[in-house]
Formats: structure tokens, sequence, C-alpha cells
């Protein structure tokens, strides 16, 4: 069904009829129900979703984690988190990771002193974020060939990185005294890019551990901490899911992002009669601002989106084939983290373009993150492999963007592990063999992810018969190519010089 997707010319229709007959907008309306122009809170309905074709056509995304947590810069964005387990180490879920003091609450105390005395709170004072440029952040992201940008608007912590009605502790009237939010949206719009907003906010109401030696549980600083009470299994409140719904529908409200990511915890099933309602209206509210908008969400432990709802986002994980419906992964330049920290490990730029390549090939996009420092500059590290994926893309890009899955998604030996928080199993290096697919009209793109050392590249789902070729070429070459298409595989004579030191593409017609 497209009678949402098609929502936009029912409303030009309507003014057309209005214009040429002078007649009301009821008149106008008549046969046309509020069902078919808008979307009910219910699956049945939002199952008329369809992704919009600027997502599908983007593929490359930044993500942007900063807040508080880049203060300390100390294990990773949990730091508010890991800072207050004093015995033992929990997961999201509550699982015993590790009994004794986490490591983090051993460093908070050793340079910062008790945390009765300093608490994640005074960490806010001194994020300034002085250097901070949201348009030269943004330039950088275009550079690197992203389409979309998508800051994270309020993390675990419950910082709001924006100018929230909702809470005292925010950006604009703590820390940097900045709407961070608005300054990178407005950036990213004026260079022509998709701008949107993650919220991470629901898992606050456990986050933040009560201990009556801690901070946290001082009445003076319940808004930032929780009014759960020490109790880590405590039910998620009503008040908690009513302030939930405030602060997003602020966002939503204030911010019209093109793209609206959830993290996970959302997704538990205490949040369940909030799923098809955000989702009816934050699609509404895209139809009001007369734009496409895209809903992601992780579906982390169990299904609380129907498939062909929303955009299914994948952390740190990437598809063992393609999937239908268009998706995305969310990962990290950072291997060890996603907001800068001392010790932070970058991966290579070659391993982020092979997955860029593997994620295109499989009908995803992917959502890089940044980590920045706390002062606002981007670490010279990151910035490199940044530009180092865009110089890849100048090149390269026709096979990446606006193309879309082909029969199979590729061939070759490597394989890779499918799930959540899988990119570090079951994978090694690709190589020479591996060849990802894409397709655009009449092209189909073979990218072949590392050069032969013989110059000769078989590509065996391109055997005869399987396709007919008129002509192939190496994006980045004008050298003419010698190929032959046997019963067993399609054979192409690469020219002595490597175009790059990344993927290769073959373009054939």
């Amino acid at each position: 069904m497209e009678k949402v997707r098609n929502y936009f010319l029912v409303a030009s229709v309507l003014t057309l009829l209005l214009s040429c007959n002078g007649g009301s907008t009821d008149q106008a309306k008549e046969g046309v129900t509020e069902d078919e122009i808008t979307y009910q809170e219910n699956w049945e309905s939002l199952q008329n979703y369809e992704v919009p074709e600027w997502f599908q056509d983007a593929k490359l995304g930044i993500f942007i984690h900063w807040g508080p947590y880049a203060v300390p810069a100390f294990s990773s964005e949990w730091y508010g988190r890991h800072m207050y387990m004093d015995t033992a180490t929990y997961n999201a879920q509550f699982v015993l990771q590790s009994e004794g003091p986490n490591r983090v609450f051993t460093h908070h105390k050793e340079k910062y002193g008790n945390h009765k005395e300093f608490g994640y709170k005074d960490f806010i004072p001194m994020f300034k974020g002085e250097k901070f440029d949201a348009d030269e952040w943004v330039s950088l992201f275009k550079e690197a060939g992203a389409k979309y940008v998508v800051p994270v608007a309020e993390h675990h912590d419950g910082f709001a990185m924006y100018d929230s009605k909702f809470t005292r502790w925010n950006a604009v009237d703590m820390g940097p005294k900045r709407d961070i939010l608005k300054e990178l949206m407005d950036a990213g719009r004026k260079h022509g890019m998709k701008v949107g907003a993650s919220t991470h906010f629901a898992f606050n109401w456990a986050y933040f551990n009560k201990k009556p030696h801690f901070d946290t549980v001082d009445p003076e600083y319940a808004d930032l901490y929780g009014k759960k009470g020490s109790n880590p299994k405590e039910p998620v409140s009503d008040e908690f899911k009513e302030l939930w719904w405030k602060r997003t529908t602020d966002i939503i409200d204030n911010y019209q992002p093109d793209i609206l990511w959830f993290d996970f915890y959302w997704d538990q099933d205490v949040f369940d009669d909030f799923h098809p309602k955000m989702a009816a209206y934050y699609y509404n509210k895209g139809m009001d601002w007369n734009k496409e908008v895209v809903l992601q969400n992780k579906n982390f432990r169990r299904e609380s989106f129907p498939p062909g709802t929303f955009v299914h986002d994948l952390e740190r994980g990437l598809m063992a084939d393609t999937r239908k419906n268009p998706w995305q992964t969310d990962t990290s330049i950072g291997k060890n983290s996603w907001c800068y920290v001392e010790g932070w490990q970058s991966k290579d730029a070659n391993s982020i373009i092979d997955d860029l390549i593997d994620i295109t090939s499989k009908n995803g996009c992917l959502l890089l993150n940044v980590g920045p420092k706390a002062d606002g500059t981007i670490p010279e590290d990151q910035k490199a492999i940044l530009m180092e994926i865009g110089n890849w893309l100048k090149v390269n890009g026709d096979a990446i963007y606006g193309t879309r899955y082909w029969k199979r998604f590729g061939e070759g030996p490597t394989e890779v592990a499918e799930g959540y928080m899988s990119e570090h199993k079951g994978k090694r290096a690709f190589g020479a063999q591996d060849i990802r697919f894409t397709t655009k009209g009449k092209k189909l793109f073979a990218i072949v992810m590392d050069w032969p050392e013989d110059q000769m590249v078989n590509v065996k789902s391109l055997k005869k018969g399987e396709k007919e070729i008129k002509s192939i070429r190496l994006l980045g070459s004008d050298a003419s190519l010698q190929w032959s298409q046997e019963a067993d595989a399609l054979s192409v004579q690469l020219p002595a010089e490597k175009t790059g030191d990344h993927a290769f593409v073959l373009e054939i017609l």
C-alpha cells in the first residue's frame, strides 16, 4: 500500500481542486478519510510506512557521541554508570559481569576523590566545548562523503545537548551554554545534508547506581540521577515514562529531525505502548513538515517493532546476507569506545571502507561514529581516517551512493558473523577473492576488496550466461581492460598500476 507515501500527492490534488473550483477544504476532502493520509497508533497502519529514497541513497552517515563523559575521558561513554559500581559490574540487563569494584570506580576515587563529594554532576561545569565549531565539524563530515549527521541529543546520563524544556541539565543552561544540537543541525542543513538526533534517555532510569555513600541519592540531584531507588530491578515508573515522552517529543517538535534514532532499553516491553504511539507521532509530524523521515530502532533482544514499520539498526555488527528491508549498522571509528577517551584505539580506514561496501551490497547504510574531545576538537587520527574514506568515495562513490542490491550480495571466502556486537567475531580481513555487487540503472558494480597480486580478477557470479556484458571499466583509471566471459567466470585483466590502497570497482554494462 502507498496511501501514506502518496500523502503529498493527495495534498497537492486538494490544493488544485480548491484553486480551480473555489470549493471548501471539506468539499475537496470528500472521499478521502483521515486514515488514508495519517498514521494511526497501531502496527497495521504503520505497515504503510516506506523508507525514503533519500535514506536508501545516502549509504553513509556520521554519529557523534559528545557530552560530559568526554571530560574524564576514561574507559568509555558509560563512565557515569561504572564510576558508581563499587562492588560489582553489571551490564544493561543487570547480568553480573565481574566481582569487585569497577576499574572506573577505582580510577574516579583516585583522581577525583570521594563519590559523595565529587560525582558525575561535577563534570558538567568542566564540559565547556570552548573550541566547538559546528560548521567545521560538518565540513569535515561532508569531505568524508557522509550524507547525513546524527548527533547524540541525550545519552544515558540524562544531560541534554539541546535547549530542553523538561530538564535544567542541558547544554544551553550548563556546560557549553550553547544549543549544540541546533548548531549541528543548522550546519548540516546549510551543507545540504540530512540531520537527525539520537536519544538514549530510556536507560537513564537504571543507569546510575544508588547507595548512601554516593551523591546519586541526594534529592537535590534526582532530576539528573533519576528517581529510581536503590533496587536495580525496580520497575520503570509511569512518571519516568511520561518524562521520556515529553523529552522525546520536545526534540521532535523543536528540531524536526530527518532521522530519529533510539538506543536499546526503549525496546523493552515496559515501553511497548509507546512504540506505535511514538512512530505514528513522528511520521505524522514528518508529513506536517512536508518531508519523509526515518525512525531507527534496535530490536535489541526482541522484536519491539515489526518489519516494515521502521529502519532496523544493528550495533557494531554486519548482516550475513541481503536484508530486503533497508537497514543500518552503527559503529564507531574507535575500537574501544564511542566517546573520546585517553587510549582511544582507531580502526584503520581500510576496514571501515570494506564494511561500508559489504553493508551497501546487503541493502544497508553505515552510521559511523566520531568521538570529539571535551573542548570540541576532533582528534587528528579520526580526521585522517574520515578524509581517507572521503578520498576513496570521490573515486568510487558511484558504486555506493544511490545504488541498490543485486540478486546476490557477493562472493568470496570471507564470512562475516551476523548480529549485535559481532564485528570482532568470525571475520578476517577481506581479500582479493572477496567481491561485492551493487547496481544503479543499467550499471552493475563489482567491488573487489583487495588488489590481486597477479592483476587478474575472476568473478564467478558473472560467468557466461549470467549476464550479457558490453563493456567494463575500472573506476579511477583510463586504462583499457582486457576481459573474457568464460564458462566458469568473468576474467578481467587489471592494469599494472593500482588505482588506490583500498577496494576497487569494476563498472559493468
